[in-house]
């Protein structure tokens, strides 16, 4: 895990909701700002992605919590790369960081996720069209 391996990133504003008791952000939080990270990566890497035409369902998903996220995180950010792109699925690798008064990067928790495509008519797996293939390899450098 290398945040310099990451390419995009998004900034994720910590909300007072996301806070358990003690002050830091609940768990399942982290599911929701990897949330966040997929739908603007998508958007970002292909021009002809369409979330009304086009849909992923997650297949299996993890964290794994470094250090606690509080309210105020300084440039607090999510950070998404696809790791690997098979025929029917593709996996994301999240991290989600923060930076130190000295620019320094804070890796709050890493996290992975499959996403298989579908068809939404007719509700089953299919593979990846070569667009988005082609899409995701080029902007990952996958090639």
């Amino acid at each position: 895990m290398n945040i310099n391996d990451f390419k995009f990133f998004q900034p994720i504003e910590v909300r007072w909701n996301d806070l358990d008791p003690i002050g830091h952000v609940n768990n399942i939080y982290y599911f929701e700002y990897f949330q966040i990270g997929r739908g603007h990566y998508m958007e970002k890497i292909s021009s002809n992605w369409n979330w009304q035409q086009h849909m992923f369902v997650i297949a299996h998903i993890e964290c794994d919590y470094l250090k606690e996220t509080k309210l105020l995180e300084p440039n607090l950010k999510i950070g998404l790369r696809i790791a690997r792109l098979g025929k029917k699925s593709f996996d994301f690798e999240y991290l989600l960081t923060s930076q130190t008064e000295n620019n320094e990067a804070v890796i709050h928790a890493f996290g992975k996720s499959t996403q298989v495509l579908i068809d939404l008519k007719q509700g089953k797996s299919i593979e990846i069209p070569t667009w988005l293939r082609e899409d995701i390899e080029s902007y990952e450098g996958l090639v």
